[in-house]
């Protein structure tokens, strides 16, 4: 992820000073080296509300000002800025306060008198470094938001094909490694009445009634792991009758081909079929 030479020259920068020929001199500079996105302010209480406004890229604050010193607007900024990163560059005459600020959360510090190039290079540095950082958290947001969306979009999904299973008169059913169903989507469980274990009928009530024969060539299909198709097994109630079901059914595997389980889709057949 690169920042262009574009991005950086449009990069807005604040100048916080209460001597004049200081902002003229660095508003001077920046203007030369092709920043077009420079202002300046000499009342720093100006800048809390200047940078909710502007959201600045850069803030030149001098330390040292009447009033309301710089150590103060940068609490006030920490206060109000919900981004939580402080671009604040900070011009000291004092070598006591660099270190002071620094633990204040700001980034880095310019020294009087100013030596333009260095002045120009740590400007530049501080820019990159904030204008990546902001495009970071952006195609974080992207991110974030089509994640949200692709969620949405899969529930979504989901709910109309239950809806689907709920109204068709075939079943959909999944059954794990183990042959327990682990999912069973339709009328499937109104239609035997009780409550299934699997497919092929290896454990609970499922092994009452249902034809042993029919049964162990099921299993026998699962066990091999192969598909079948149309298979047709039955079994008979208590009062006599007798119920058929057709299924079909693939084993399914992961992405390291190990075997997790089967699924497929059953319906249950007409008394004359």
């Amino acid at each position: 992820m690169n920042i262009s030479e574009t991005d950086i020259q449009r990069a807005r920068i604040l100048i916080v000073d209460d001597q004049e020929a200081n902002v003229l001199l660095l508003t001077q500079m920046l203007t030369q080296a092709g920043y077009t996105g420079t202002s300046s302010t000499m009342e720093p209480s100006e800048v809390c509300a200047l940078h909710r406004k502007n959201c600045y890229d850069l803030i030149l604050l001098d330390l040292q000002m009447p009033g309301m010193d710089g150590f103060q607007v940068i609490e006030s900024l920490k206060a109000g800025d919900v981004g939580g990163y402080l671009p604040v560059l900070v011009i000291t005459a004092q070598p006591g306060h660099k270190i002071r600020a620094l633990q204040a959360g700001v980034r880095d510090f310019i020294s009087k008198p100013f030596d333009l190039v260095e002045v120009r290079t740590r400007i530049r540095n501080m820019l990159e470094i904030r204008l990546l950082y902001r495009k970071l958290e952006e195609h974080s947001q992207v991110l974030e938001r089509a994640v949200a969306e692709r969620t949405a979009e899969l529930r979504e999904s989901e709910a109309r094909f239950r809806s689907l299973t709920e109204l068709a008169s075939d079943w959909y059913w999944e059954q794990d490694e183990s042959g327990s169903f682990s999912k069973v989507s339709g009328p499937v469980l109104e239609m035997l009445g009780l409550r299934v274990d699997s497919i092929a009928g290896a454990a609970g009530g499922f092994t009452n009634g249902w034809d042993k024969a029919e049964r162990a060539q099921l299993q026998a299909a699962i066990a091999a792991r192969q598909p079948f198709l149309d298979f047709v097994f039955s079994r008979v109630r208590t009062d006599g009758s007798t119920q058929r079901f057709r299924v079909s059914g693939e084993p399914m595997f992961n992405q390291s081909s190990r075997y997790i389980g089967y699924r497929g889709i059953g319906v249950e057949l007409p008394a004359n079929a």
